[in-house]
């Protein structure tokens, strides 16, 4: 397919980077905003016809240049701009535009990534196949039967590689506090996170939980510490917050 690409920062350019390592695209054009190095529109429009148009901008650079894509009423958009949603390049493209929304996370720059893509009514069923191959090459990618649930999976999964930053900072933190050196604790609390991860995907067939209770010996060390994270002002509660206040803001800025 020939798709032309809107935005090559962190996460286009992984995506780029993917499709040309996987030769998934015939022919790929890039129009970059901020690099006057890479085509412009007037560059392309005239000159190349894109099956697939992919938005990877910045949400707010969009309602001054997306007006320029009516020019493609045939293609297929596919938009990772978090915040907007499909009513806003209906209003823009037109009713008749088919529009896939989709919310990536940053793993995708290492083709680690998980993403949920939600299409509008006018996106057929091999459209979305296009729209899968693309996106699937940074990683696995599931779609919701509701545009509304990517607030809640931008909430887990799309801003959820920064929690588990965080995990790293506050185990390294607290391993200095109970007398480790900061490298060793650095060192430490990164391996266990990716060998833990690791772990996890080697053995998909085992739910979270069992994994847990395997590392739990009764009486001892672990079981100790999980009783406090465990609490009911423990990490579940904590967690229970934190993804509602996203949401809460995902839901804010899509409308």
């Amino acid at each position: 397919m020939n798709v032309l690409l809107i935005g090559c920062g962190k996460m286009g350019g992984a995506m780029a980077r993917r499709w040309q390592d996987k030769n998934i695209c015939d022919k790929l054009v890039i129009v970059d905003p901020v690099a006057s190095s890479i085509k412009s529109f007037t560059d392309i429009s005239k000159e190349f016809k894109p099956d697939v148009i992919v938005f990877a901008v910045k949400p707010q650079t969009l309602p001054d240049m997306v007006d320029d894509y009516q020019a493609y009423p045939d293609a297929l958009f596919v938009t990772i701009a978090a915040g907007k949603p499909i009513a806003f390049f209906e209003q823009h493209l037109g009713t008749g535009a088919k529009i896939v929304r989709a919310m990536p996370n940053t793993p995708a720059a290492i083709g680690k990534g998980i993403t949920v893509a939600a299409a509008s009514k006018n996106v057929s069923a091999a459209e979305k196949d296009k729209a899968t191959k693309l996106l699937g090459a940074v990683g696995e990618v599931l779609w919701a039967k509701e545009e509304s649930l990517l607030n809640p999976v931008t909430a887990l999964s799309g801003s959820g590689p920064a929690y588990i930053f965080l995990l790293i900072e506050t185990l390294a933190k607290t391993g200095v506090a109970i007398g480790l050196s900061e490298d060793m604790a650095e060192k430490l609390a990164r391996q266990t996170v990716i060998g833990a991860a690791a772990l996890t995907e080697a053995d998909a067939a085992t739910d979270a939980a069992t994994l847990r209770k395997n590392v739990t010996s009764p009486g001892g060390t672990t079981e100790a510490a999980l009783k406090v994270l465990m609490s009911d002002a423990g990490i579940q509660d904590l967690f229970n917050r934190a993804l509602k206040a996203a949401t809460r803001r995902a839901e804010d800025l899509s409308r």
